[in-house]
């Protein structure tokens, strides 16, 4: 059944897409009106002053690639030490294949934050071409719904695994996860199509810029995108969510019935809901906060706490290697050893050292 709604949803998703775009071929002028998104902007690509002063605001150019440089130093040692360890020392199971994938879609964000932070950097001057500008748009939406299906999936299958053992035998191996993992790619890909082949860059007359994603046609804003994002929000948001809480919340129950040790299972649920609430909720909320107020006013006020809340959801890339750690009893002491190898390594190297210096010195 759950499968069956999914590729309802995937039908769905790229029937809408189908149907913008020939309704853009068949009608070009109503690329004509262009709007920021969360901003009301005037006609041919010209800005009002309140536009213009939030677009060049220290906000937009200093503070945002400011927090993405550090999520950059941060996530891409810990990621991609993460993907080395689960893929080459950890046993292979369902639970490593899960955050595998996971380690995988947040690396594939971590690559293109560069890019971003060089947009910022430059007043919000893209440089690199429409195409890398789609994908880079693809690559955030993409993160944010992948890492939430990941982690709802890896929320089942512990809750199979500690809830019902006896029942998740019968299905519950490497070839299902491998399976589960390709339909969440699947899922992902389709619900992108549309950042894909909407134009995503506008040359800004005003400030002799050209923007990526932060301008759009309003038809498009108050029209397909106000459902399109309803529907994200929907199936791979708030969904999952409720599935994720009952999953850790019966986990929880479990252990403390049996008597079991629950501290790695609570540290787990309160990273995952973390996770949700501080990089997840703002996002999906403003975006629906923002299309709807397209839909019914033509107008929108929150474009810098959209931006805010695009920084605040790859913050995900920071968290995730902590919710391996506690997920993974195999991960955690791989981990430890490698730390304790490297710890031992530079003492003995430092004593090598030492005594080099006294030979020398006798």
């Amino acid at each position: 059944m759950a499968i069956s709604c999914c590729q309802r949803f995937v039908l769905f998703a790229l029937i809408f897409s189908t149907t913008a775009l020939c309704q853009l071929k068949q009608d070009p002028s109503k690329f004509i009106g262009r709007s920021f998104p969360l901003l009301k902007t005037a006609s041919n690509n010209q800005l009002n002053e309140s536009t213009k002063s939030q677009l060049t605001s220290s906000v937009v150019m200093v503070m945002i690639p400011a927090i993405y440089s550090i999520i950059l130093i941060i996530g891409l040692p810990a990621n991609g030490m993460a993907l080395v360890v689960l893929a080459t020392k950890v046993q292979r199971l369902p639970s490593t294949i899960f955050l595998i994938n996971l380690a995988t879609a947040d690396l594939l964000l971590i690559l293109v934050l560069p890019f971003k932070i060089s947009y910022h950097l430059l007043g919000n001057d893209w440089l690199f071409g429409e195409g890398l500008c789609r994908a880079m748009t693809a690559f955030f939406y993409g993160n944010m719904y992948c890492s939430i299906l990941m982690l709802t999936f890896i929320s089942i299958d512990r809750y199979f695994a500690l809830v019902r053992p006896f029942f998740s035998k019968c299905f519950r191996d490497n070839r299902f996860a491998v399976c589960c993992c390709s339909l969440i790619w699947l899922i992902v890909t389709a619900s992108i199509i549309p950042f894909l082949t909407q134009q995503q860059t506008y040359l800004i007359q005003d400030l002799n810029v050209t923007t990526c994603h932060d301008v759009l046609p309003r038809e498009l804003q108050s029209g397909y995108f106000f459902y399109y994002f309803v529907c994200l929000v929907v199936f791979e948001f708030l969904i999952p969510c409720f599935v994720t809480l009952f999953c850790y919340v019966s986990i929880i129950k479990k252990l403390m019935i049996n008597n079991g040790k629950y501290a790695k299972a609570i540290r787990a649920m309160v990273l995952v809901l973390i996770v949700y609430l501080v990089c997840f909720t703002p996002s999906n909320i403003i975006l629906l906060i923002h299309h709807s107020e397209h839909r019914l006013w033509d107008s929108s006020e929150l474009y810098l706490f959209y931006m805010l809340c695009l920084v605040l959801s790859t913050f995900n890339n920071c968290i995730d290697p902590f919710i391996y750690y506690y997920i993974s009893d195999a991960f955690r002491d791989k981990v430890r050893s490698t730390i304790f190898c490297m710890a031992e390594n530079d003492g003995d190297s430092g004593k090598n050292k030492q005594q080099l210096v006294l030979t020398s010195s006798s």
